[in-house]
């Protein structure tokens, strides 16, 4: 299939659109949806000819009465294996309920995928309107926006979602900072990324720009650095009770870069928590000590990697590694008792639960982060390595299908590592066949994947296999 693209493929979806065109001007309405859906197969991306004037049919078949899909339509137009299928079939299903919101998000998210780019920007601005007239907006819908608006390059729109996802979400500090990121993108997008040629052009600009972006950031001065510092002390002596200016501060300390800086701007946050009680300045300080010692193990790991009988360097690795483990775990078993319903926190301190080998304490964790849906399927893989490591094969299998059920993208690094579980614990179970078919097929798409190539060697050498 091809976009709104080359002339011959959007000469037969013209046909189509003609056809449905004269039906819905008869009043049969589903079987001009029909031809529509057939035209857009051609041409996915050809909004004026195909998805306008079906969305304005959808609203004349409402006005008439016209039935909404029924639970047979919903389980058989459900999902698609490529972003056109899934983009059509949440498609159909909104053409015979324009007012179901989610059927609209479902034909955002394809269309980002399969690269529709005229599609996907009026799909979100469609979307935008309608969540900003709702009764209780939706937060999640706005982060939505934001990630679409972001993928097609359009950083103001992407910016103004997530500006409104953080009004209904005050607490929400990911937020916060992605709010700061694309106040930086956008500054670079200014006159650059709306005359890129296409939709692969707009994301390769925006991909060098990162990455002058984060050039400029490791080459600021240290004389920069310490104005920033100093700037920072002025004005928080000048307003001590404004937060930010303490977080300001607290940031310019930790952009120096050294130990000592560091060490005062987690001393700066602890002390405001004392004064204040107020968590947000301990979970701040807290995430400070684990950037501090990732850096540190990075460079101890950079040593053992030059000198790898330097054993000395090794014991150091080892130490950091085990301190890293041991800040992480409590400074999220914090967030999660001062903030019992954050579900991210909740996730966060469940890893770390894993790590330490504390599986039962971190399955009812996981459990309930599924109800974060951008930590559904990520819990979902969690719990059924948890069940894994118990020796719940059986178990590990019935999460890990159910994931990839819901999951149904295959070829990304979620969908890779879903399915290599998945084929671990079917191996563990004894059920070689199968665990050879899923290594097989995880090789045929990626064949460096972890070590997919070696247990497939090993298990067609096995007799049973």
């Amino acid at each position: 299939m091809t976009e709104a693209g080359n002339g011959q493929e959007l000469d037969k979806a013209k046909a189509f659109f003609e056809r449905a065109r004269q039906f819905a001007e008869r009043k049969n309405f589903d079987y001009a949806i029909n031809m529509y859906l057939d035209g857009l197969k051609y041409a996915p991306d050809a909004l004026e000819e195909g998805h306008l004037p079906l969305c304005e049919l959808a609203l004349k078949r409402q006005g008439e009465g016209g039935k909404k899909p029924s639970m047979m339509d919903k389980m058989k137009r459900h999902g698609g294996k490529t972003p056109i299928e899934r983009m059509l079939n949440a498609e159909y299903l909104f053409a015979r309920d324009p007012e179901h919101t989610p059927y609209a998000e479902e034909m955002l998210r394809a269309a980002v995928a399969g690269e529709y780019r005229r599609t996907a920007g009026w799909l979100a601005n469609l979307i935008f309107q309608t969540n900003n007239a709702a009764a209780k907006p939706s937060a999640l819908t706005y982060i939505l926006l934001k990630d679409s608006y972001r993928a097609l390059g359009q950083f103001d729109k992407a910016l103004a979602a997530c500006q409104r996802a953080s009004v209904l979400r005050p607490d929400d500090k990911d937020l916060a900072d992605e709010f700061k990121n694309l106040s930086a993108e956008l500054t670079m997008a200014r006159g650059q990324y709306d005359t890129a040629a296409d939709f692969r052009g707009s994301i390769k600009n925006r991909e060098e720009q990162e990455k002058l972006h984060a050039q400029a950031g490791v080459i600021k001065t240290v004389d920069y650095r310490l104005k920033a510092v100093n700037d920072a002390r002025t004005k928080l002596a000048a307003n001590p009770d404004i937060p930010k200016n303490i977080y300001d501060l607290a940031e310019a300390l930790s952009d120096m870069g050294t130990n000592e800086a560091e060490n005062e701007a987690i001393e700066v946050l602890e002390n405001a928590y004392k004064a204040r009680s107020d968590f947000s300045f301990r979970q701040r300080a807290g995430l400070l000590r684990i950037k501090q010692l990732r850096r540190k193990l990075r460079q101890a790991r950079n040593i053992v990697e030059t000198d790898p009988n330097n054993e000395k360097a090794k014991t150091i690795l080892g130490q950091l590694t085990a301190h890293l483990d041991k800040t992480e775990l409590e400074h999220y078993r914090l967030c999660m008792v001062n903030y019992p319903t954050d579900l991210k926190a909740k996730y966060e301190y469940a890893v770390r639960l894993v790590r330490s080998k504390r599986y039962d304490e971190a399955i009812p964790l996981f459990q309930e982060a599924q109800k974060d849906p951008r930590r559904k399927i990520g819990s979902m893989n969690q719990i059924g390595v948890c069940f894994f490591l118990k020796g719940w094969f059986a178990d590990a299998i019935d999460v890990l299908e159910r994931a990839i059920e819901a999951y149904q993208i295959k070829d990304d690094g979620t969908g890779k590592e879903l399915r290599y579980n998945l084929a671990r614990a079917h191996e563990e179970k004894g059920d070689a066949e199968t665990a050879l078919d899923i290594y097989r097929r995880i090789a045929q798409a990626d064949f460096s994947y972890k070590d997919v190539s070696r247990r497939v060697d090993r298990l067609r050498k096995t007799p049973d296999s």
